[in-house]
Parts: C-alpha cells; structure tokens; sequence
C-alpha cells in the first residue's frame, strides 16, 4: 500500500538516477555520488509488486585501487571477519532502541557469511574460534547452528545444503527508511581503504537484500521471502474435529437417551395434571438427536488421527460433561450480522486497575479467575453460591468418598477464594474443559496447577528460563501450553512435571499461545510481530504468518477450526485462514492495543476488547470473498491522498481511516479496559476488566483514606 513506501510517485519512476543523485548529495556522499555518475547504467532494482526500494550497496569493483571480488576476498587476513563483527556487534548495541530490532536482524546473515567463508578459505581454527565467541547472539537458530557446526572444511561448503543454500541468495531484510539511513551512514563513517567498514562494505553488498519502506513497513520472517513464505506454509494440515473414541461415543448416546426418556415421561406427567400450559412447542427437543446432528456437523475429511493424541481413558465424568454442553448447544442462540447480534455481559472489578494483570472465565461461567501483581489468584463466583474450600489441612488417605470431602469442606463458604503460591506477579490463566483445574502462570518461571474443587495447589512445573507470559489448556483437557519471555512456547501434560515438547523459532518473546480446537495444533503470537502455527507432535512450525506492526497480544480460533484472528499493540486484527496461510483482510478500528478475541459459536462474529475502552463487534465473513477487499482499496487511496497533501486532511477523513466497514458496532465501557472476552456453549458474550479511576476519584480516595487512618 501506498503507507509503506516514503513516496510512491517517486519510487515508481522508470529513471529514479535523479532522485538518487540528488539523495545522495543532499547527505553529502561525495565519493558515492562521483561512482554512481559513473556508473549511471546501473540502477537501484524496485520491486513491482511491493512498491519498495531493493538498495544493493555499492560494487567495491566501482573501486579503481580495488581487484576483482574473488581476489578481494582471498586477499583478506582471516581477523578481519571477527573485527568486522565485533565493530557491527558494537555499535547496534550502542544504537537508540527504537532502531536496535531492526538493525539487529542484520546480525546473523553477517555471521552465517562470515562463517562459511573463513572455512571455504581454509581457516578452519579462525572459523571455530570466531562461531564459538558469538553463538550466544544467535540461540533462536539453534538449529541451523548445530547445522553450521559439523560444516568444518571447504568441500563441506559445497556439499552441505543449508550452506548452498545461503550462499546461493541473499538474506531478505525489510528495514525502515530511517534504519537504512542510519545503517548506511555507518558503513560509510571510513572511506573504502582496508578498514573494517570497507569489508562490511563488501559483505553487506554481497550477502544482503533490504528492501526500503517506511517505519511501519512490516519486518517479516527472517530468511524467508514471500514466495518461499507461500511454498513454506502448503504443509499438510488437518483442521478438522478431532473423532471420539466409539467407547466414549456409545457411552454419551446412552446417556442421552436416557435423559429423553427422563424429559419425555416428565412433559407427559404435566400435561396430564394441567402443569404444562405452554403446549405449543410440544416435547424438548431430543438431546440424542441433537448430538447426532452435532457429530455429523464436525465429520470432514480432514480431520485428524485419534491416536495422534494419547489422552487418558475417559470417566463419567468425562460423560456428564458433555450431556451438558449438548444441552446448552439446544439453548444456543443463533447469530448473525443481519439477523441477531450477541448480548453482552461485562463484569468490571473495581480498586485493581494497578494490580489486575489477567482474567479467564470457565467454560461453564461458573467462575472467572483473575492474576494479580501481588503473587495471588483469586477466584470468585458468578452463579452467587458461595465458595467453599477445606478446613485446613486435612490427610488424603481419610478422604475416600463424596462425603468424606464434603465433610472436610468449610461449614461456610466466602464470595472469592485466594490461591497462594507463586513468588511473583501472574500474568497467565485458564480453566481446563471440564472446569476441575486452573492453571496459572507468573513471572517466577513456573506453572501450577490449581483444583478449582478445594482451591489447593496440585502441581508445580518447572522448565523456563523466564517469565511466563501466557498458558492455555487443551480443548480434551489434560494437555496445555505455556508462552515464555525465553522465546519458546512449550507443551505440558498435568501428570509431568517436565515439558513434552519445546517450540523455538520467534526471535522475541512469546507473548501469547492458544490451542486448535482439535488439540492438534497450537497457535503462538510474538513480539517479533509474527504468529506461528506448531504441530505438537513433531514440535514443527507448519504455519507463518507475517503482516502486524507491532506485537502480538492476543489470538482467537474460530471453533470449526479454519478461522484465525490475531491482534496487538498495532490497533490492528487480521483474520487468517489457517489452510492456506493467506490474510483475508485486516480490521481497523481499535484505538489502541487489543487485549483480547473471541468468536461467536458459528464463527460468524468476532468480538474484541482492548486498552481503549471498547468491546467492538466485527462481521467476520464481510470482505473476505476472493474479489479484492473494497476497504483495503478505499484505505489505500485515502492513504495516498494524505501522503500527498497531509496538511489538509481533515478530522473526517482521520477519522474514515482508522474504521473499516466490517465493524458492526462499538460498545464503550465506562474507563474500563477490556482485558478478556468469552463466549459462553450458549453464545452469550462475557467481557471483563479492571477500572480506571479519574483523578478527581483517586483523590477523593485517597483523602478518605487519610482521615480513616486520622
């Protein structure tokens, strides 16, 4: 679009020699303008399809004193690599933050290339001595790193297919403008004379392809372009409902038809004393019918294998579960953006908008649990029965039956429940499917597991290196995941205290993870702007998704399985079809972060909540159809208009660019921050946050405090 480009007009000339001229001596390169006159043939190569500007550093065979790039290369001394690095290292440590992500992208192509040249070249030691001294800046690759190990004598360069394949094409970078300037002026503080730049000079040129746009230009997958990021995401997926066990199948029918024959003799009996005087709907639907309609419905041929997932033998209540959610789905409201839209339900916690860091609600909206900076869980009720946990400690070996635990219970229960024992803020939380455990997770590096029967803490697991950001537990229960600031997402089963499976490929933080509605799959969302789609078998990113701004803080799966929103810090969702691993369109209206999404049950809405106040409803299916997307279209004209003339836009047109057409409605909280969204099995939508007070309340608050303590 016409946003990522600093001039559209300009970059899309067919003789842009002026433009570049002028650049250049307007930054007063001398020695760079002189060489390009001379070389006026040569001209900077722009990618028709993207609108940016592919710069390729300038030829060092432009140089008269230079030799040719093969002698070049071999006429230097093998400690020139290890300078160029450290001299590179240096001064992006020491660049402003604002920069430093970008800049540091240019990091591992240098060392990857540096690398194999030095053993091409012969200097196998140098080669060792230089990859074990900087390794450490590249722990995300570990696995192209133990790759570059074994490669240890120039045949290796050859035969080996990673090294090929690196030598073979330059390393995509997508930089803003201003990083490339700064870049640049970097590479020419020294004149081309041996110096440690001069080489860099020459290695960038050779290794690099960077492609120009603005600030917001979006920083992609590394080593991946657009075409091999198409061919990388045509993996194999199986999305659709993961099969019952037929033990587990004929048990639930059975059940079934038990409560019909329950309801049926119940809707007799009334109408034969005069109780039922609404007749005219006639006997409940049947449960065993509706849960027959329900298996077909998920049938596909793509769904997964059952065995693919070991999970324990289920038990009845494993049944009972699902009797109940087969009722709720005979409950469940049918919506749509032209026929009904959701009700919401929101529920605002007041004196924690410093403290409240997280808040998930169970499936059966029993419960809401919410994460606080002070080390503790709290869990209150929603059904306005009380809560009642054990009588101090008591022996397992005593409790042997239902009523032994409930004659162990508290005679009187309390509205919440506090859960101690953590040692550092909670930032993570989620209910299992059966809504028996909660599982937390906190700055301390660890994740415990809670039952939400006695309120005690079952399980501590161990295993990061850094705060846990985010966990999420399987849609089959037994199974769930945790999101860390060591840049690894991980897969935990609740019987071991160690992980199963560690997910490494983002470049930052994790910071938010979610399971596919088959359990097949997890979703993970970074700080590095991207989002990724893992098998948990294998521990295989299958899916990348590269097109935010800004961080990701929140991901939602429609519950067919083929749907995925995301958003973060960028104000931004976009809606992702998993299959294909293609945008089909991206929603603007959120004023700032989005905290959080959800879908409604037919995936025909999608609701969201953030930083700004707002719960937003969005019609998912609008501009999604294979014609080009008219908002995208409509944004991309405004946009130019305003790159054109900005200084008179108006507050209108300010205003038309940051909503698109899909948004359906807009629904503020009164200063509340919309930290979580819900849908109940009966698409009911359930909403939450934490309070903000004014100033004016804050002082009042706390001048009470003062004279109560006076």
């Amino acid at each position: 679009m016409a946003a990522n480009q600093p001039n559209s007009n300009s970059l899309n000339n067919k003789n842009p020699e002026p433009l570049i001229l002028t650049y250049l001596a307007h930054k007063g390169y001398k020695q760079t303008e002189a060489m390009f006159r001379q070389e006026s043939t040569r001209n900077f190569p722009i990618d028709q399809n993207n609108d940016t500007m592919t710069p390729n550093f300038l030829s060092y065979s432009n140089y008269p004193n230079y030799t040719t790039y093969s002698n070049y290369t071999n006429i230097n001394p093998p400690d020139i690599y290890k300078q160029s690095y450290t001299a590179l290292r240096k001064w992006i440590e020491g660049s402003l933050d604002k920069f430093k992500d970008e800049l540091q992208r240019i990091l591992w192509p240098i060392f990857v290339h540096s690398y194999l040249e030095l053993v091409s070249r012969g200097f196998s030691d140098h080669a060792t001595e230089f990859f074990e001294e900087f390794q450490l800046d590249h722990k995300m690759h570990s696995r192209e790193l133990g790759t570059m190990r074994v490669i240890k004598y120039s045949h290796h360069v050859q035969e080996n297919e990673f090294a090929k394949n690196f030598r073979s094409k330059k390393y995509p970078i997508q930089m803003s403008s201003i990083s490339y300037d700064i870049f640049f002026d970097f590479l020419q503080d020294n004149p081309p004379n041996g110096s440690s730049n001069s080489f860099l000079f020459r290695l960038v040129n050779q290794s690099l392809n960077i492609e120009v746009g603005t600030s917001h230009t979006d920083v992609g997958i590394p080593s991946f372009s657009a075409q091999e990021l198409e061919e990388y995401n045509k993996h194999e997926l199986h999305l659709g409902h993961m099969p019952m066990h037929p033990e587990f199948r004929e048990e639930i029918e059975k059940t079934l038809r038990e409560q019909d024959e329950i309801y049926q003799r119940q809707f007799e009996e009334e109408n034969q004393l005069g109780i039922n005087e609404d007749q005219t709907n006639g006997i409940p639907a049947s449960l065993y019918q509706e849960f027959v309609n329900k298996v077909k419905r998920e049938q596909s041929s793509d769904a997964p294998d059952r065995m693919s997932i070991p999970l324990p033998s289920h038990k009845e209540a494993d049944v009972l579960a699902q009797v109940e959610t087969i009722k709720d789905l005979r409950l469940r409201v049918e919506l749509g953006p032209s026929s009904t839209l959701p009700s919401v339900c929101f529920y605002t916690f007041f004196n924690t908008y410093d403290s409240l860091n997280c808040l998930t609600i169970s499936e059966d909206t029993s419960l809401i649990a919410g994460g606080f900076s002070d080390s503790y869980i709290k869990i209150y009720s929603l059904k306005h029965e009380k809560l009642r946990g054990l009588r101090g400690r008591i022996n397992p070996a005593e409790i042997n039956t239902a009523s032994d635990l409930e004659n162990a219970r508290e005679k009187v229960g309390s509205d919440c429940k506090r859960l101690l024992g953590h040692s550092g803020p909670v930032f993570g939380l989620s209910f299992s499917p059966d809504n028996k455990y909660l599982i937390s997770c906190s700055e301390d590096r660890t994740a415990r597991l809670w039952s939400s029967d006695t309120y005690t803490n079952l399980v501590c697991y161990k295993g990061h290196n850094s705060p846990i950001w985010d966990v999420d537990f399987s849609p089959l229960g037994f199974y769930f995941v945790t999101a860390s600031h060591d840049r690894t997402a991980r897969l935990w089963s609740c019987d071991h205290i160690y992980p199963l499976r560690i997910f490494a490929g983002h470049i930052s933080d994790v910071d938010t993870v979610k399971f596919h509605p088959n359990s097949k799959y997890i979703v993970t969302g970074s700080s590095d702007k991207s989002v990724r789609m893992w098998d948990i078998q294998g521990g295989r990113c299958l899916r990348l998704f590269s097109g935010h701004t800004g961080g990701i803080s929140c991901i939602s799966i429609s519950d067919d399985g083929r749907l995925m929103a995301s958003a973060g810090e960028d104000k931004s969702i976009m809606l992702w079809d998993l299959g294909s691993g293609k945008l089909l369109k991206k929603m603007l209206g959120h004023k700032s972060t989005v905290y959080s999404l959800d879908f409604s049950k037919e995936s025909s809405i999608l609701v969201s909540g953030g930083s700004d106040c707002t719960v937003r409803l969005w019609d998912v299916k609008k501009g999604t159809s294979d014609s080009p997307n008219e908002d995208e279209h409509y944004l991309s004209k405004i946009r130019m208009d305003i790159d054109e003339n900005r200084s008179h836009s108006s507050l209108a047109k300010q205003k038309q660019i940051t909503e698109t057409k899909d948004l359906i409605a807009t629904l503020p909280t009164k200063q509340t921050p919309v930290y979580k969204i819900h849908f109940t099995r009966r698409n009911l939508c359930l909403a939450a946050g934490a309070y903000v007070p004014t100033e004016e309340e804050l002082t009042e608050s706390m001048g009470y405090n003062e004279q109560k303590s006076t």
